[in-house]
């Protein structure tokens, strides 16, 4: 078995990084339909006033809240927490890369999945 670097072979770490993205999505997959289900027995029979769009509680407009949210097991929470899971895996995966190419000593790489993670985390957390 050849080994690139230092670290894993390339073959461990695609499976390795295969893993981790197939049990993010699984991981947010069930906590969205665990809300989901909760959400509907809690509120399954009322009827829906669409003619006023009503945009999200400021509850769920910040990580804390819908961490703090979910944990308090409400439908509403569980989703937002399970859609947050399912933004987090792929920048898991990235930042993962960053790890991955260091190892390697492949620089060149580790500064441009820098800059790719730079610029996700300002996308998602900078206003």
């Amino acid at each position: 078995m050849s080994k690139t670097g230092q670290g894993l072979p390339n073959h461990e770490m695609e499976i390795f990084i295969g893993n981790l993205l197939r049990t993010g999505v699984i991981l947010a997959a069930a906590t969205v339909f665990l809300g989901g289900m909760i959400y509907l027995v809690c509120h399954g029979f009322t009827t829906a006033d669409y003619r006023v769009f009503q945009h999200e509680p400021s509850y769920l407009c910040s990580i804390r809240g819908i961490i703090g949210n979910a944990f308090s097991f409400h439908g509403r929470g569980l989703i937002q927490l399970g859609l947050l899971l399912l933004i987090a895996t792929p920048i898991t995966r990235v930042a993962l890369s960053i790890y991955i190419f260091a190892r390697k000593r492949d620089t060149l790489y580790v500064i441009i999945t820098l800059i790719v993670f730079s610029i996700l985390m300002y996308s998602l957390l900078g206003r």
